[in-house]
């Protein structure tokens, strides 16, 4: 609808170009006017305004204008309309599309707040559509939002406040990831996220070290330090090049990339008697590799011995190729 009615802008504003040069070309050609005064006599006669001509004019130059004053009528009252159309058509599909927004994160339980669309931000939107995780975004930059609005559910304001954290449903939400560069603002996120959700689960980033335990006795669960981290990576590369190459071929970008993942043992047990490690044999059975165990309580335990009682309410990590991976998931049944 909108690329219709810019095509008849496109139209109009053609028209109108068309009228102005056929009225100073005639009134240059039937009058002998010098080419100012032609468009001046151009001007005044498809506007209206109703000014005095130049010079008197004759019978053709009478003529002329007739056709000239009736074919501007009608196409500057196209131009006017179409470009109504257009501001009204643009305000009731923004208003559409707002409602729609709204309803789909009104219909959102258990899933991520991501506040904050800049590089950190983008790279967690990025890792959770990968891993097809509803997820609701608050910015305040209105163009961002118009940039990215297509692929993802955006609230727009300042996540500071109660009323916009609570549009993007922060208390049905499961987890909050509030990545804004200013750790003052972090901080004040936090705080109010987990007045509004005790039960959240929230991730902080931190620019500074001595806000990391600020943010943590705020209420969050995580605090992550991106320049931190990329440091110490990059410091890697130089102590220990080999293995941080080989760690980086453990992707976890996506189904078609991933050969890591986290299994919960009630998938296992839907399928299979299982009392062990060793009960569960995925290594003959896709080819995969158990690399680590997660208690009940949230232990970890890397290279757990084949023995190892599975409890209820664990979990297991899985290292494999992507078609083992996918061997795993269509075994047990994950999307």
């Amino acid at each position: 609808m909108i690329g219709l009615l810019r095509s008849k802008i496109v139209l109009a504003l053609t028209l109108i170009v068309v009228v102005l040069l056929i009225g100073v070309v005639g009134y240059k050609s039937l009058s002998d006017f010098t080419w100012i005064e032609a468009i001046y006599m151009t001007i005044i006669t498809v506007t209206t305004v109703g000014f005095s001509e130049v010079r008197p004019l004759d019978a053709d130059a009478k003529i002329f204008t007739v056709f000239l004053i009736v074919a501007s009528v009608f196409i500057f009252g196209f131009a006017i309309s179409v470009v109504s159309e257009y501001i009204l058509g643009r305000n009731s599909l923004e208003l559409l599309k707002r409602k729609k927004v709204k309803k789909q994160i009104d219909s959102l339980s258990n899933h991520i707040v991501v506040c904050g669309f800049g590089r950190n931000g983008m790279q967690a939107a990025e890792k959770l559509i990968a891993y097809n995780k509803p997820f609701v975004v608050i910015e305040k930059e209105k163009e961002i939002i118009e940039r990215h609005g297509n692929d993802v559910l955006f609230v727009e304001g300042d996540a500071n406040e109660d009323e916009v954290l609570l549009k993007a449903g922060i208390d049905r939400a499961k987890y909050l990831i509030t990545a804004v560069p200013d750790d003052a603002v972090n901080l004040f996120i936090v705080l109010s996220a987990r007045q509004l959700n005790k039960d959240l689960f929230i991730i902080s980033r931190a620019s500074q070290i001595n806000s990391v335990k600020k943010l943590e006795l705020a209420g969050a669960n995580e605090v992550i330090m991106p320049d931190k981290i990329g440091g110490d990576h990059m410091a890697s590369l130089v102590v220990v090049p080999n293995l941080i190459t080989f760690l980086n071929q453990l992707s976890i970008e996506g189904e078609h990339t991933t050969n890591l993942e986290e299994v919960s043992i009630e998938n296992f047990t839907d399928q299979m008697e299982c009392n062990s490690i060793r009960d569960l044999d995925l290594r003959k059975k896709t080819g995969c590799t158990i690399i680590g165990y997660i208690g009940p309580s949230g232990e970890y335990i890397i290279n757990p011995e084949a023995d190892m009682v599975l409890q209820p309410s664990s979990k297991v990590i899985v290292l494999g190729r992507p078609e083992q991976i996918k061997k795993l998931n269509q075994m047990l049944r994950i999307d």
